[in-house]
């Protein structure tokens, strides 16, 4: 497993995107603030700090994000999202969501730690933009 970034999910995506490129100066892979998703790169390793509007992410899951309750989640880029999560289940995991395609270029599953913070498991099936 790899981290790739930290997701912060949030509801002021225009106000949070101005913070991290402004104030922060951290550089976005796109410079566009109108959502629902920005990463920013941090200037050194290839872990990086991304936003996700709430209300994008709340569509993905259903009620698993849709309270006020999640607030970030850590994304770990896997080889086998569906091995992983086999995996991960007969050891004791939280399993809250099964694995399927996203966004046109990802297989994704969702997981919580037993604290229930929000853990993405995602694999690549096509090139990133």
């Amino acid at each position: 497993m790899q981290l790739t970034q930290v997701r912060l999910i949030v509801e002021g995506f225009r106000a949070c995107f101005a913070f991290y490129r402004d104030v922060l100066r951290l550089v976005p892979q796109v410079d566009d603030d109108r959502g629902p998703y920005a990463k920013f790169s941090l200037p050194r390793g290839d872990a990086a700090i991304a936003l996700h509007a709430r209300d994008d992410i709340a569509r993905t899951l259903g009620d698993l994000a849709g309270g006020a309750g999640d607030r970030a989640l850590v994304v770990l880029k896997v080889d086998d999202v569906d091995a992983v999560v086999r995996d991960v289940r007969a050891r004791g995991a939280a399993v809250v969501k099964e694995p399927s395609d996203a966004w046109g270029r990802l297989r994704v599953a969702y997981l919580r730690d037993p604290d229930g913070n929000l853990i993405e498991l995602q694999q690549w099936t096509a090139p990133a933009p």
